[in-house]
């Protein structure tokens, strides 16, 4: 059963009551990422979720917060993405008043003390190095930067060195007042509790959020009129490879079909792409073709890591089968996707911690909630003319977008069908 109540200030509260289980997650959900930051503060939204987790008035330093989870075995974090953040606590279920009496005063009591933030500053800087040190998730930030440019759907979340080093106390509390609004703001409850305790318990931590608007973020210019590249030297073991183009985002009616088709192409081990470059070719260990959907963009990518002589081969092999992907696909091989997406949707939320994330970020990015079984109805709909309309939109030599990590630089690399 899914319940949504919305409190006298705006805020967003979605319900998942489970009777079978023995945990309690709280998510809270803001809308705000770094598509939203300007140039000059860019990191910033990451800046804040870590500053969350380092003093409030009640909990004055950053171990107060931790022991009062870690004594109860509880579970907590926080993410930043381009569109939004999110920060989480899961507990057995005895402990849920705690879990929202500690999430509510991060959320709403943090101290953002001078010398934490300029502590802090180091932190993310090792971060940014190594995400840098890591060319399996650099690649991506690289792949992006590529795709949009400079503007805030190309920049890195966590911001650059000279941007986070710039960030000041009146930033963050800038930032806040900006955007951690009820109005803005979603908090999704999943696990073993009551729905009329738990909310009486939620308006007295969460009814003192103030409500009003958000500033927009600026849309996104997308323009590509011929394929383009980006070589990234670094002395690695072997090339790493990121091959894809611009896709849907998540209002497109086309959202299924793309999903469907990214995962028959390189979605699981018997997908195309890893038969192919795998178990075919012998080329790689990693395949993977991932399918990025937010409310204002979307792309899919192929990302694989290949011996520094065999990027050309590699190249020519995922072309082939993005072009092959426009030509035709069989009912088996569409059947064995769209059960293999069910069956993983269905194992990804048996965690209540993901039910409360799966429900909690389809409220705030799309104003609305499909079950899961909504979800598998989708999937099930789609059909072979379906992808092959997405395949034979979004697989055209101008939409080519290529990124290699490796040294030194790969010749004769070609990048057309």
């Amino acid at each position: 059963m899914l319940v949504k109540k919305t409190l006298e200030n705006g805020l967003r509260v979605v319900f998942a009551p489970l009777e079978n289980t023995q945990s309690f997650s709280v998510f809270i959900f803001v809308k705000v990422g770094s598509k939203y930051e300007t140039k000059s503060k860019r990191g910033i939204s990451h800046f804040l979720e870590h500053m969350c987790f380092k003093g409030t008035k009640k909990r004055p330093d950053p171990l107060s917060i931790s022991k009062e989870l870690d004594r109860v075995g509880g579970i907590f974090n926080a993410f930043t993405s381009k569109d939004y953040t999110g920060y989480f606590v899961k507990v057995e279920k005895s402990y849920a008043p705690l879990a929202l009496d500690v999430v509510s005063d991060i959320f709403l009591n943090s101290l953002f003390k001078e010398e934490e933030i300029e502590k802090e500053k180091t932190v993310i800087l090792e971060e940014i190095k190594m995400v840098k040190d890591n060319p399996t998730l650099y690649i991506e930030v690289l792949f992006e930067k590529l795709l949009y440019g400079d503007q805030p759907a190309g920049w890195s979340i966590a911001g650059e060195e000279n941007t986070v080093k710039s960030i000041r106390r009146n930033d963050i509390l800038n930032w806040v007042n900006n955007f951690y609004l009820a109005s803005n703001t979603v908090l999704s409850i999943a696990g073993n509790f009551k729905i009329d305790k738990t909310l009486k318990e939620i308006k007295n931590c969460f009814l003192r959020l103030k409500s009003g608007k958000s500033p927009k973020k600026r849309k996104v210019v997308e323009k590509q009129e011929k394929p383009k590249r980006l070589f990234f030297e670094k002395d690695t073991e072997q090339a790493h490879i990121a091959l894809g183009v611009r896709g849907f985002n998540i209002f497109h009616y086309l959202r299924y079909p793309f999903l469907v088709l990214a995962t028959l192409l390189g979605g699981n081990m018997s997908s195309r792409l890893f038969q192919r470059l795998r178990e075919k070719e012998g080329l790689a260990y990693y395949v993977h073709t991932d399918i990025e959907t937010n409310p204002d963009t979307g792309y899919l990518c192929t990302f694989t890591g290949v011996d520094k002589n065999k990027v050309s081969d590699a190249v020519k092999i995922i072309l082939e089968e993005y072009k092959n992907a426009t030509r035709g696909i069989s009912q088996k091989e569409i059947d064995l996707a769209k059960n293999y997406l069910k069956g993983r949707l269905m194992l990804s939320l048996e965690e209540t911690n993901s039910l409360a994330s799966f429900y909690g970020v389809q409220e705030l990015l799309e104003g609305k909630i499909l079950t899961p079984k909504e979800k598998i109805k989708e999937i099930d709909k789609v059909k072979k003319e379906d992808i092959l309309k997405v395949a034979r939109i979004i697989f055209k030599p101008q939409k080519l977008n290529l990124v290699v990590i490796s040294s030194p630089k790969p010749k004769n690399l070609k990048l057309n069908f």
